[in-house]
């Protein structure tokens, strides 16, 4: 038999045992109850961070500074969580109702050496 068959007989044998004890199965199920409740209570925010006005000027106005600051803006979305990476990470709770551009600035304010701004184009149109 090979290791790796030995391996995965020992992992079932381990699951089935967890399986049988009463206490186990109830905890597993009570993290599954907790977990989808806070999953529920998370998605009409989720839903709010994910479609919002906010959330769509808050990633032009940190990808437009980061620009100028020559840095690149990682933006990921874990579950309901959008987090922005650029050099240093920094968790900050956020308003959704604020301004974006204001956040933008302040968060990408701690990200290294400042190179000139590139002016913005003016939008209106003659």
């Amino acid at each position: 038999m090979s290791f790796s068959d030995n391996l995965e007989n020992n992992l079932k044998s381990l699951e089935s045992i967890d399986e049988r004890d009463p206490a186990t199965a109830t905890r597993h199920e009570r993290q599954k109850q907790s977990q989808r409740a806070h999953t529920i209570a998370a998605a009409p925010h989720a839903e709010k961070l994910r479609s919002g006005k906010f959330t769509s000027g808050l990633l032009t106005h940190s990808t437009r500074i980061a620009h100028g600051l020559r840095t690149k803006v990682n933006i990921i979305w874990l579950g309901p969580t959008l987090r922005l990476e650029a050099k240093e990470f920094k968790k900050q709770k956020v308003d959704l109702n604020g301004i974006p551009e204001h956040l933008a600035k302040e968060w990408l304010d701690t990200v290294g050496p400042r190179p000139e701004p590139i002016p913005e184009p003016d939008l209106e149109l003659e």
